[in-house]
């Protein structure tokens, strides 16, 4: 343990009850579903000739750039006493624009699939306006992050099994389309409004007025969009990766499918442990793991290790991910920055893949290694540095009163 500031042991403004945060929960895990789903969908389209392999990429970077506007600016613009408008509203845009996908293809779609990332991203903000003003924000980010993890796994797995082979990837946006509405049900029994956050103790007067993070919130906000910019650069070539090495077609499906269970052991242990170690340390901790597997990606290793290192980088991914949380609120103790994290960290997530599509070429794809390793170096510098500056607790105390 460390001597970081303890969030408080209480929720700011009244308890949510259970059904509540229950329906919160769900809003936000409809959010995120595409992430998972897309590959699955998308694929299928390309297959049926209504989408290039371009057209792919630029339809699933689109659709997390969105997500993270939604999440910054459109759910904020919403603000905090009209929740229940914000998830009705946004689960029905969202269950339409899913409709609309059933019959487009091309460019048509590629647009589409960017205006659905908006209203996502505002079910995204619902959920996190809970979570940074819970009581252990990193636990109900860690429970989050898991729970939204199997979501994506059991849709994934009902899609491919009961809905894609018979109706095609169509019958997919259909599905997706009712999962929206159903987020636009729980909507009504969210709470009404989140209470006030707190003033940030270092923000200026103009930041204050505009409702924006304070100086090392903004910082905390660099830190989180490095760390998942460094996850997906690696991981969105995860496949060419195994190709490069030489493996047979069903190691990847084998590493993907290793990951994503580590993932949920990972997300899990996080959630466990918050509170009872300092996120910096299960932050540090974390990234370096991640960051060690990419000596391994790098070295285009056996099928075994391979499969082995995909394991320990999705356990790591998703151990560090919920103590990204308390470091954006030690940072910026009005929360607001913890606020924008999920905004800073999709658009990591799409940034990451549009740099390293920059800069691989046809037949070696290792760059994307390196440029990886750089947003992990670049992430832990951030982290060390709002660590090691951060105020001691008395000079905290002088600045709360």
């Amino acid at each position: 343990m460390s001597g970081e500031a303890s969030p408080p042991l209480t929720w700011i403004g009244p308890a949510p009850s259970l059904t509540q945060r229950l329906s919160v929960l769900w809003i936000g895990v409809v959010g995120v579903l595409f992430p998972g789903v897309g590959p699955l969908l998308l694929g299928g389209l390309e297959k049926a000739g209504r989408l290039s392999a371009m057209e792919i990429g630029l339809a699933g970077m689109a659709e997390l750039a969105a997500m993270g506007i939604g999440a910054a600016l459109l759910g904020p613009a919403f603000g905090a006493k009209r929740l229940r408008p914000a998830a009705i509203a946004c689960g029905c845009f969202l269950a339409a624009l899913n409709l609309f996908s059933v019959q487009a293809e091309g460019v048509a779609l590629v647009l589409i699939r960017a205006a659905a990332g908006l209203p996502a991203g505002a079910l995204i903000w619902v959920v996190t306006g809970m979570i940074v003003r819970s009581p252990r924000p990193d636990r109900w980010s860690g429970i989050y992050l898991t729970v939204q993890t199997l979501a994506q796994l059991a849709v994934v797995a009902a899609l491919s099994v009961f809905v894609v082979d018979r109706f095609g990837p169509s019958g997919g946006f259909v599905a997706l389309a009712g999962l929206a509405a159903s987020a636009a049900l729980a909507g009504f029994l969210s709470p009404r409004a989140w209470s006030a956050l707190p003033q940030a103790d270092d923000a200026s007067p103009k930041a204050d007025k505009g409702g924006l993070p304070s100086r090392r919130g903004w910082v905390a906000l660099l830190a989180i969009f490095c760390f998942q910019a460094f996850i997906l650069a690696l991981w969105i070539y995860a496949e060419p990766l195994s190709r490069q090495s030489g493996h047979a077609p069903g190691v990847a499906g084998l590493a993907f499918s290793i990951s994503l269970a580590a993932q949920v052991a990972g997300g899990s242990a996080a959630t466990a442990l918050a509170g009872r170690v300092s996120w910096f340390v299960s932050l540090a901790v974390g990234v370096i793991a991640a960051a060690a597997c990419l000596l391994v990606f790098a070295a285009l290793p056996s099928g075994p290790a391979f499969i082995a290192a995909s394991g320990l980088f999705g356990f790591a991914w998703l151990f560090a991910s919920p103590f990204l949380t308390p470091l954006a609120i030690e940072a910026d103790p009005s929360r607001r920055a913890a606020l924008l994290g999920p905004g800073a960290s999709l658009l990591g997530c799409a940034t990451g893949p549009l740099l390293a599509a920059l800069i691989v070429g046809e037949r070696d794809v290792r760059p994307a290694v390196w440029l990886a390793g750089g947003l992990a170096l670049a992430t832990l510098a951030l982290i060390a540095g709002l660590h090691l500056t951060r105020p001691d607790a008395k000079r905290r105390e002088e600045l709360r009163a």
